[in-house]
């Protein structure tokens, strides 16, 4: 009862964060966001690994809600004490300087839950320690909700973008993708292969986001459009295929015990429908048509292409 407290509890502040017309709100439910997916990832607390990793994703949570709550209060920007609603700071009208400081502060806050370099440490080690359908939701759903955070700022609460904003996500999301693929090559921990993959994804996320950036201050709103286009769809793409392997792994944990994907074989004459729905969300998540990961990927890679129009 208490664990479907705590799922009940997870899914209502991530829908309230979507909700949210100012900070309070916002605020409130970005914590209980947090406090919740930390008792899901140590629902088996007497193992001393899955506190160290909890404990270690509530810090990191908080270093970046800390940053979240800085970036609001910069751009309260002098409306009076309660002004805090998304209304009034979308008039506060900040100068260059603190816009660049609450982007920042933005950046590094959504990017603490989203597990952008250098604060991914958390996610490698929640997933293997969270149940499979938390992990599921985790990297599904709950790292979009930074994503999210990220667009709601950029493109909204700040008025006006600065390019090299995009530069700067556009670098971060490319380390990010190619630290995260590069490292979840050579796991032999399906669950840890599966978090440096969200990692990889969301730095494909951030690239789309940094491209948008740069389009539309040069005023290429078609691009921009179409550089958006991608990130959106590939954050929906990503939610499906990833919560699918997360949930195969937990079928083929809760059969096997086992998590080193070298210890295993043959899986499929014994668990057929697991490898065959296994199957469609490796294939989806290595881009490969016709599959819904490749469209989305081909996307964002068109906006690459056309990159070089750019005075």
């Amino acid at each position: 009862g208490l664990l479907c407290m705590e799922y009940q509890l997870f899914l209502a502040s991530m829908a309230l964060v979507l909700m949210a017309d100012d900070a309070y709100m916002f605020m409130v439910a970005w914590e209980t966001m947090a406090l919740s997916s930390y008792f899901l990832v140590t629902t088996d607390h007497n193992v001393p690994d899955i506190r160290k990793a909890g404990y270690l994703y509530l810090l990191i949570a908080h270093v970046g809600a800390i940053a979240i709550l800085l970036s609001f209060g910069v751009m309260q920007g002098g409306h009076g004490i309660g002004a805090y609603t998304f209304a009034a700071m979308r008039e506060a009208h900040l100068s260059t300087f603190w816009s660049s400081v609450v982007f920042l502060l933005a950046l590094f806050g959504f990017g603490a839950k989203a597990g952008l370099l250098p604060l991914h440490v958390w996610l490698p080690e929640a997933h293997p320690a969270a149940p499979s359908p938390v992990s599921a939701l985790m990297s599904g759903i709950m790292l979009k909700m930074a994503i999210y955070g990220i667009l709601r700022f950029t493109f909204d609460l700040l008025g006006t973008q600065q390019w090299w904003w995009g530069v700067l996500a556009l670098a971060l999301g490319l380390i990010t993708a190619i630290f995260g693929v590069m490292f979840a090559a050579v796991q032999g921990d399906m669950k840890r292969l599966l978090a440096y993959s969200s990692i990889e994804n969301i730095g494909l996320l951030l690239v789309g986001i940094g491209l948008t950036v740069i389009f539309h201050v040069y005023g290429k709103n078609s691009l921009a459009a179409l550089s958006l286009t991608a990130s959106l769809y590939h954050s929906l793409n990503h939610a499906f295929f990833k919560s699918l392997l997360f949930i195969g792994t937990g079928s083929i944990l809760h059969a096997t015990g086992e998590r080193n994907m070298g210890r295993m074989g043959g899986l499929i004459h014994h668990m057929p429908w697991v490898a065959a729905l296994m199957l469609v969300g490796v294939l989806s998540i290595s881009g490969l048509p016709p599959f819904n990961g490749f469209v989305s990927e081909w996307l964002l890679l068109q906006a690459f292409l056309f990159s070089p129009v750019l005075p």
